[in-house]
């Protein structure tokens, strides 16, 4: 049988497994959340270590834990941000609002891992104690939103803005490749008048790089601000005089942002609306990451019976039963990532409206683990379309080209000539005849002044 040891709380005594560094807290956690199997993703249990760390140097700073005792837990705090202690944060996403159960997961490792290093065993609470001690100066009411954003800003850093600038590099790439190739453009999914194909790229660029120019910037600058030193719903109670400024300045130095303290801490703990916004972002990105994959494997549909304007790489067969069949399967994995973003957009949206009830927003995990779960996505997303799809794709110039031949708007530009009505009854002509503009032109006899042929080159329509 497992080795237990018996710890006590206020609410009674309890066994906890005797070689785990949780405690208490974490084993009761555990055993009243048993509802989805899903924990706290490790960017987020890191960057509360960082917390930790920023608030025991501010504390030791106002000598309010004696250098010694700061020491070992700032060694625990080490380790935990080495990764040694990852299989130790087994509390359900689906907990209390605040994320209070996280949060006393990890003052209980830091403080058995600390009184370890003391030479005391695990359990005992003394000399590091997880409330008095790892989380002085604080509440999970500032400590759990501080690190959502926190959290946040290191994963738009690492994951999604690198995937976004490599997707920009690429989309500039093929637009200078589809730069002189005219093809057929398309309203409601019918035949318009010619366009570049680079110009459709530029679109996608031009969306992308809005984001990264702009809403993204904006959305990370109201990331910057938290409410570290609010303790609870903002008051600042139990803090001693400079620690929010010193614990903000200090997690600033360890994350690398220019975090700063808000200047209502209560609104950070009463309410998300960075989170809200950010995810609002991720949303708009989404939308368009999935014109993207939609428009080329539209573009490149066929290879016979479809649009067959692109040439989609060939990653892998793609049927079981029709050999020799290749599917768009990147855009389809992108756009399956794009609708679980907006899924989680609305779940985030609805948490804050639900969630944000007087002093304290309750719906604090599921805003961050969704949020989380979007950036992450969509920079892998990103990432798999842009290297095997994106990258690999060419044009298809013989089908262009055909199509182009046969197109029936080419007779717009004749329209200031001999008017709307007569080029409508010239594009039906062609329509029923399958003939070409050019021909059923000649064979009207409708005199057009200027050269036919330079007039209907699609090539000097754009």
């Amino acid at each position: 049988m497992e080795k237990m040891r018996r710890e006590k709380d206020s609410i009674g005594e309890l066994d906890v497994p005797a070689d785990v560094y949780w405690g208490i807290n974490t084993q009761r956690a555990i055993m009243n959340f048993r509802i989805s199997g899903r924990t706290f993703p490790l960017e987020f249990i890191h960057s509360l270590a960082q917390v930790k760390k920023a608030c025991l140097t501010a504390n030791n700073a106002a000598k309010q834990i004696p250098d010694d005792i700061a020491s070992a837990v700032e060694t625990a705090i080490d380790e935990v941000l080495e990764g040694k202690f990852d299989d130790q944060f087994p509390i359900d996403v689906f907990q209390t609002g605040s994320g209070t159960q996280t949060n006393m997961n990890m003052n209980e490792i830091l403080s058995n891992r600390a009184n370890e290093l003391l030479g005391h065993p695990k359990g005992t609470k003394s000399p590091v104690h997880p409330n008095n001690t790892v989380n002085m100066s604080q509440s999970s009411n500032d400590v759990i939103p501080t690190v959502m954003h926190v959290s946040t800003l290191k994963s738009l850093r690492e994951l999604l803005l690198p995937a976004l600038e490599r997707l920009r590099t690429t989309l500039d790439n093929k637009i200078k490749q589809f730069e002189n190739i005219v093809k057929v453009g398309r309203t409601h999914l019918q035949d318009a008048v010619p366009i570049p194909l680079s110009t459709e790229f530029q679109v996608y660029k031009e969306q992308v790089e809005s984001l990264l120019k702009s809403d993204l910037p904006l959305v990370m600058e109201t990331l910057l601000l938290i409410p570290l030193g609010g303790t609870a719903l903002g008051t600042g109670l139990n803090t001693p005089k400079g620690f929010s400024k010193r614990a903000t300045d200090e997690l600033g130095k360890l994350t690398g942002f220019r975090l700063k303290v808000n200047p209502v801490k209560a609104e950070g703990i009463s309410s998300h609306s960075a989170i809200v916004r950010t995810s609002s972002v991720l949303r708009s990105l989404a939308l368009t990451c999935m014109k993207m994959a939609n428009d080329i494997r539209w573009m490149g549909s066929g290879p016979r019976a479809g649009l067959g304007e692109l040439v989609l790489p060939e990653n892998e067969p793609g049927s079981s039963i029709m050999a020799g069949k290749v599917n768009p399967t990147q855009s389809e994995a992108l756009i399956q990532v794009c609708l679980q973003v907006i899924g989680n957009d609305a779940a985030i949206s609805a948490a804050e409206g639900f969630g944000s009830i007087l002093d304290l927003n309750v719906t604090k995990p599921i805003m961050i683990v969704n949020l989380l779960d979007s950036i992450h996505i969509l920079a892998g997303g990103i990432e798999s379309f842009n290297k095997n799809c994106l990258q690999g794709l060419d044009a298809n110039y013989t089908r262009i080209n055909q199509q182009l031949e046969q197109s029936l708007m080419t007779v717009t530009r004749l329209v200031p000539i001999i008017g709307y009505d007569k080029a409508a009854e010239l594009a039906k002509q062609a329509h029923i005849t399958g003939k070409t503009i050019r021909e059923v032109v000649l064979e009207s006899g409708i005199e057009i002044n200027g050269a036919l042929d330079d007039l209907l080159d699609p090539t000097k329509m754009v």
